[in-house]
């Protein structure tokens, strides 16, 4: 491989590349071990496997596209077609998880906005279905991943859970609608005719395969059984599938596991913070998130946090917005968003801090203090 080339990848996988430095730094501190294993969640890289390669499937039909010319025909201008494609977001997040929802429906973001030439708001509708699957998610105890594992661990009443988190959820939605409507023009859309070939028998094999992935985030089939039937599926019938697969991405969980793992077991890390726990657990649980993700930081923080597990909740949920790493479905966004715009990193990352830190002040504010 020439320099060039060897420049370029790193270029393209930048968060992998960081990821895995971090990675790297942190195994000198904590040697590899048997407890390395414990640190994947095997379930979550498996959902992720398989949702990539079906919609990747889906792509190759034309699926997303019909998808998007539905979405053209029935809302006339850019701001409602935005608005759709946020809330189908938000809602998907509430019911499959937030990364499902982003692996589902970016493509389909991006499918709207390139095939109505409305490339100029992509960067603003990827952030804001992000933040919308973040947020979204936090209301129900399998919408986010922290949330299935602290309602777990601490065994809440479904009803208090969504009441600890009903307030921060509708201010969410408030403060995402109010964006859409500000930042987006109501321009009208329109789209070139174009014959299109629907092929129903492909089309309804992968939309059974994507509800069986799904099916596997409920945990009502194990999540080795998908790991079969969808690659083998697919490698009968749609190799293409498997090859364009985003594996730099999964590489990239693979790495932050491996990081927040090691993290949590320094114990200079553990001690500062217990520490500051003990001062104010919402407000050092969400920035401890700008480190080293939500997931993390609700596994290590949850080990001292004693009955005081709504502050916990509220934080490591609203602290899923800010950093590019607060949270790794924001990754999934970033990942999604420069394979379609390699140029534009900076511009993304700026525009994506901006509105994100802001989400996460108000969020902050309003908890603090009506809470």
């Amino acid at each position: 491989m020439t320099d060039s080339k060897i420049l370029c990848f790193l270029k393209k996988n930048i968060v992998a590349v960081i990821a895995f430095c971090a990675a790297v730094v942190t195994s000198f501190i904590v040697p590899p071990d048997a407890a390395y294993v414990d640190y994947f969640d095997f379930k979550t890289l498996t959902c992720l496997f398989c949702v990539l390669a079906i919609v990747c499937a889906l792509n190759n039909i034309g699926f997303f596209y019909m998808l998007a010319r539905k979405i053209v025909e029935h809302f006339k201008t850019i701001r409602a077609a935005i608005l759709v494609l946020v809330y189908i977001t938000f809602i998907g997040s509430m019911l499959i998880a937030n990364d499902m929802a982003l692996l589902t429906f970016l493509p389909l973001g991006y499918f709207v906005l390139k095939s109505t030439g409305k490339e100029k708001y992509m960067a603003f509708t990827f952030i804001m279905q992000n933040i919308a699957a973040n947020l979204g998610g936090m209301l129900t105890p399998f919408g986010n991943p922290q949330n299935l594992y602290l309602y777990t661990k601490f065994n809440i009443p479904t009803g208090e859970f969504m009441g600890i988190m009903f307030a921060p959820f509708v201010l969410s939605v408030l403060l995402i609608t109010f964006c859409c409507l500000i930042f987006v023009k109501s321009e009208t859309l329109s789209i070139e005719d174009e014959e299109l070939v629907f092929r129903p028998r492909r089309t309804a094999a992968y939309l059974i395969l994507f509800v069986l992935s799904i099916v596997i985030v409920f945990r009502v089939i194990p999540f080795w059984l998908g790991l079969v039937i969808i690659p083998t599926f697919l490698f009968l019938f749609d190799r293409k599938a498997l090859k364009d697969v985003d594996y730099s991405l999964l590489l990239t969980f693979v790495f932050f596991f491996i990081f927040a793992g090691n993290m949590a077991r320094i114990d200079a890390v553990r001690d500062l913070f217990s520490s500051l726990l003990e001062k104010n657990t919402l407000i050092f649980s969400a920035l401890s998130c700008q480190v080293i993700s939500n997931v993390p930081s609700a596994i290590l923080l949850s080990q001292f946090v004693g009955g005081n597990y709504g502050d916990l909740l509220i934080g490591v949920n609203i602290g899923g917005a800010g950093t590019l790493i607060a949270s790794l479905a924001s990754l999934i966004t970033f990942r999604e968003y420069t394979k379609h715009n390699p140029d534009k990193k900076g511009k993304y990352i700026a525009q994506f801090s901006v509105f994100n830190f802001g989400f996460l002040f108000a969020l902050i504010v309003f908890t603090m203090l009506f809470r």
